[in-house]
C-alpha cells in the first residue's frame, strides 16, 4: 500500500501540485507500529484530479475531498483547505482551498496528527508534533475550545488517541472537554459507537473507560456501568456487559448476539446444555468474561453427544409412533425433554434407550 501511494504523490507532482501522505499514518510509523488506511493531501482541486486520473475516481466538490482507486487500493485524498463555519457541532459548511500544506495542517484536530511524508519518505513537521509524541502527549492544534466547538467528536477522538497511543492530555485540552461535553449529545450515535468500539478494542481499554469516567463522558454517550467490564475478543461481548442508549444502532445480527450474551451470563457458568444452545462462538466470548480456559470450552464442546436436534436419533414423529398418538405439542415437549437428558449425560442417544425412555415415562 505504501508504494502504491508514494506512485499517486509522485503522478499528482508530476503534473505541477504538491502532493503528501498525511495524519495517523506518518504517526504511526513514527511510533513503529503497525499503519493502514494511508490519507493523502494535495495542491490539486478535486477537478484536477480527475483530470490527472481520468478513472476509478469519485469527488465530493463541497469537502474537497475525494476517493480515488489505484491498483486496487483505495486512498481518500484532500485539496489543501481551510474550514470556514461548521454546523452542527461536527461538519464544516463552508471550505476554502489554500496553497500550503502548511495552512492546510493548521486545520487538524491534534499536533500529533499533522506530520507528513513526502514522495522521497521524509518525514515534515511543522507543528512541532514529533515533541508531543515523544512527550507522549495529545494537544490540538491552536486553541482548543475552539477545535472542540466546531467539532465535538474530537472528544472522543482524544480519548481514542489517548487510550490507544497510552499518551496523556494536556491541561488546555482537559479544560476544553469539561466546556464542551454538552456538545456530545450532538453528535450520531453510530459515531459515537464507532469511537467507542475503537475504544473497547484496544489493549488498553481500562484506560480509556478510566478517561470516560473521569471526563463524565458516560452521560452524555449515554452509557452506564463501565467499570468491572472485562474485554473479549468479539467486542459486543463488552457492549453486553453495559448498559447503554437503544438508539444505539445495532444491526438485528448484533442485537441478538448481545442479548445471547447476556442471556448465558445470567448462569454464570458455562455447562453442556448452555454450550449447545447458544453455540461455540457465544460460549467462548463468555468465556472470557468469566475467566474459563477457551480449550476447556472447546474439548467439551466436541464432546457434546449432540450438536442440534437433528442429532438426536428420535424425531417428533418417531416419539408420536412410540407413544401411538398424532404429533402435538406434548410430543415436542417429550423431544425436548430427551434432548436436555442427553445433554446431562442421563441418557445415551440411541434409538433402544431412547425408545424404553419414552415408554416408561410417558407410556400411560
Amino acid at each position: 500500500m505504501f508504494d502504491k501511494a508514494i506512485e499517486v504523490l509522485k503522478i499528482i507532482e508530476k503534473k505541477g501540485f504538491k502532493a503528501y501522505i498525511v495524519g495517523g499514518y506518518v504517526r504511526d510509523i513514527y511510533l513503529s507500529l503497525n499503519a493502514s488506511d494511508i490519507d493523502i493531501a494535495t495542491s490539486a482541486t478535486p477537478k484536477d484530479l480527475v483530470k490527472i486520473f481520468k478513472k476509478n475516481i469519485i469527488i465530493d466538490e463541497k469537502y474537497g475531498s475525494t476517493k480515488l482507486k489505484y491498483k486496487n487500493t483505495c486512498f481518500d485524498i484532500t485539496t489543501f483547505r481551510r474550514d470556514i463555519k461548521y454546523k452542527d457541532n461536527r461538519k464544516p459548511t463552508e471550505i476554502e482551498y489554500v496553497d500550503t500544506i502548511g495552512e492546510d495542517l493548521n486545520r487538524r484536530d491534534f499536533t500529533i496528527n499533522t506530520m507528513c511524508m513526502d514522495k522521497d519518505g521524509n518525514i515534515i513537521d511543522v507543528l512541532n508534533a514529533k515533541k508531543d509524541i515523544n512527550n507522549k502527549i495529545i494537544k490540538c492544534v491552536g486553541n482548543a475550545n475552539e477545535k472542540l466547538s466546531e467539532d465535538a467528536l474530537r472528544i472522543l477522538r482524544a480519548v481514542r488517541f489517548a487510550t490507544i497511543l497510552n499518551f496523556k492530555l494536556d491541561r488546555e485540552l482537559e479544560h476544553a472537554i469539561k466546556k464542551n461535553l454538552a456538545n456530545l449529545k450532538e453528535l450520531s450515535f453510530h459515531r459515537k459507537k464507532e469511537e467507542l468500539n475503537y475504544i473497547f478494542r484496544s489493549s488498553n481499554y481500562e484506560y480509556g473507560i478510566f478517561l470516560i469516567h473521569k471526563y463524565r463522558l458516560d452521560r452524555y454517550l449515554e452509557i452506564s456501568k463501565l467499570r468491572k467490564v472485562k474485554q473479549t475478543s468479539d467486542v459486543l461481548g463488552m457492549w453486553a456487559q453495559i448498559d447503554y442508549s437503544e438508539d444505539y444502532p445495532f444491526s438485528r445480527l448484533e442485537k441478538e448476539t448481545i442479548s445471547k450474551i447476556r442471556e448465558m451470563l445470567v448462569y454464570n457458568k458455562i455447562d453442556n446444555y448452555s454450550l449447545y444452545k447458544y453455540g461455540v462462538l457465544i460460549s467462548l466470548t463468555v468465556g472470557e468474561i468469566l475467566g474459563i480456559d477457551k480449550k476447556i470450552i472447546l474439548k467439551n464442546y466436541e464432546d457434546l453427544m449432540i450438536h442440534s436436534e437433528n442429532d438426536i436419533v428420535f424425531n417428533n414423529l418417531d416419539v408420536a409412533k412410540v407413544l401411538n398418538v398424532e404429533p402435538s405439542y406434548k410430543t415436542k415437549e417429550i423431544l425436548k425433554d430427551i434432548e436436555y437428558k442427553i445433554l446431562s449425560n442421563k441418557l445415551n442417544n440411541n434409538e433402544k434407550e431412547l425408545k424404553e425412555y419414552i415408554i416408561r415415562n410417558y407410556g400411560g
